[in-house]
């Protein structure tokens, strides 16, 4: 196994009322310091992150993920604060165009998320194996009974109008609904949501050590993966060898981020096989979520198949190698890709 650079991140403290002194370089694994009531150091706990494996404040990785519901067709994208989310999954929805949801758990610094869009009933089952709050701006009809019996924690755009969301101008509706840490919080304290986890909630990814990278063994090349079963946005991903992440495109172009025009990457990529059939003679799809399938595990250049089941309808999904053996993931953020039973095929890897 090889071993991966530790990150570093500087901190900087306003000292003297004078003049500002920095204070050096730590590193991104020690603690994060603060001031108790005597004006002493103390610091803040570090835990492992439920969403990427990595070193985070227990203020962040112990609070309980938003999982926001993103347009993402041309009309919606690009789309704002996705590239802090550490979990993002994509999955067809009606018209072949995709719907994306972002799985955040450090978003107190975003000025905006979204644009939020609807919910599609499939996605609750996602959300819910991460204990999210599902946040949301309507919602197609087969998702209404779920929301009804209350089976997720949920901020609906559509009855919470302005507490929870914003709207800007330099979009056209439904493209410009928004939400950010404050809109985030005032909806969850009006429908009294606990913010921590629950108790028998243990995480969801199984992830790597610090420093150890994962190549997955008997992999086939997998340095380009392009999503053609995805017709409308044809997404791709690009291995860069230097910095081990997957960066993705689509629509001819980068996928960035519209806050800081960074473009989106990722660690691990999970193709999870599904039957995605019409509601009858509806355009709305019926994914299935529960049943597993199979799939593809990609990291690191490398892609093995896989196969996926839950533990319980409403539980959590997990991931196995032709050994049966749960698969790892690399450390740092993951996309899942709901991929089309019948157009595996036309997702191809060089």
């Amino acid at each position: 196994m090889r071993r991966k650079k530790t990150d570093i991140f500087v901190g900087i403290m306003a000292a003297c009322v004078c003049m500002a002194q920095a204070i050096p370089a730590f590193a991104a694994q020690q603690d994060l310091v603060g001031m108790n009531p005597d004006g002493e150091t103390q610091a803040e706990t570090q835990v492992k992150s439920y969403l990427t494996g990595e070193n985070v404040p227990e203020s962040i990785g112990r609070r309980r993920p938003v999982a926001v519901m993103l347009g993402n067709n041309i009309s919606g994208a690009p789309q704002s604060g996705i590239g802090h989310a550490g979990v993002v999954y994509e999955a067809p929805v009606e018209g072949n165009i995709t719907r994306l949801m972002g799985i955040f758990e450090d978003y107190d610094g975003l000025e905006r998320i979204g644009s939020v869009r609807s919910c599609r009933d499939y996605y609750l089952y996602y959300a819910n194996e991460f204990n999210a709050i599902y946040a949301h701006y309507g919602q197609a009809s087969y998702a209404v009974p779920y929301l009804e019996q209350h089976v997720i924690d949920n901020l609906n755009g559509i009855k919470m109008g302005n507490l929870a969301y914003f709207r800007t101008t330099d979009r056209k509706a439904p493209h410009n609904a928004y939400t950010d840490a404050a809109h985030l919080q005032a909806g969850i304290d009006a429908m009294g949501y606990s913010q921590e986890y629950k108790e028998d909630y243990k995480g969801h990814y199984l992830f790597a050590e610090d420093g150890v990278e994962i190549v997955p063994e008997d992999g086939i090349t997998a340095n380009l993966v392009k999503l053609d079963n995805f017709t409308d946005n044809h997404p791709w991903y690009e291995y860069d060898a230097e910095s081990g992440e997957y960066k993705r495109f689509q629509f001819g172009k980068e996928q960035i981020d519209e806050l800081d025009n960074q473009q989106l990457t990722c660690d691990n990529i999970i193709l999870q096989y599904s039957s995605c059939p019409p509601y009858g003679t509806d355009s709305y799809l019926n994914v299935d979520a529960t049943s597993g399938g199979d799939g593809k595990f990609i990291t690191r250049g490398k892609a093995i198949d896989i196969r996926w089941e839950k533990d319980s309808e409403w539980g959590i999904t997990h991931y196995y190698d032709k050994n049966d053996k749960e698969i790892q993931l690399n450390q740092g953020k993951t996309w899942v890709e709901i991929v089309q039973n019948d157009r595996v095929d036309s997702v191809t890897y060089q």
